[in-house]
């Protein structure tokens, strides 16, 4: 099996959640598997690898998961975008509307240099609200968005038309 599918089978559906009509896509799944998450690493590293990536931003929460790790093996900074008042220093703020409500993150004041080109990696693509919020963050802070990664794809929500206007650099492992 490739990564696409061993990912589609361990990623669990939970319907209604976190509201009525949604079905959730389950990503903690993956993390049961240490190979499988250490395969899902190292097809991150090598789709980015050769892309000159100075920093990788994670959105909070579970864009740390394989945000952080990802940083770590390109051998650059980690970025922590993160919901409101979660973030000790001077700080930077942008709010959006989500698929289901509206949220507020923000960003230390510090975290982007000018000119660095930041890759935007979170678990999952739905409508692109949070995404392109973060890369509203980076581009405040005089950052260039290098592009998003995702695990998870939602394509019928057309989140990639969002982004493309921050960058056309956009990969998921899978897509629904």
């Amino acid at each position: 099996m490739n990564i696409a599918e061993r990912l589609k089978s361990s990623i669990r559906d939970v319907a209604d959640f976190p509201k009525p009509g949604i079905l959730f896509k389950d990503i903690s799944t993956i993390m049961l598997d240490a190979n499988l998450s250490a395969d899902v690493l190292d097809h991150l590293v090598e789709s980015f690898k050769d892309q000159q990536i100075d920093a990788v931003a994670g959105i909070e929460s579970r864009g740390f998961l394989f945000g952080f790790p990802l940083a770590i093996k390109l051998g650059v900074p980690f970025i922590l975008i993160r919901k409101e008042g979660k973030l000790p220093y001077k700080k930077i703020k942008h709010a959006y509307e989500l698929e289901y409500g509206s949220a507020v993150i923000e960003m230390h004041s510090d975290a982007v240099s000018e000119h660095q080109r930041v890759l935007i990696h979170d678990d999952l693509l739905a409508t692109g609200g949070s995404a392109a919020a973060a890369a509203e963050l980076i581009q405040k802070s005089g950052g260039v968005v290098a592009g998003f990664s995702f695990l998870v794809e939602l394509s019928f929500l057309n989140g990639q038309e969002k982004l493309n206007a921050y960058s056309e650099n956009n990969h998921s492992l899978i897509s629904y």
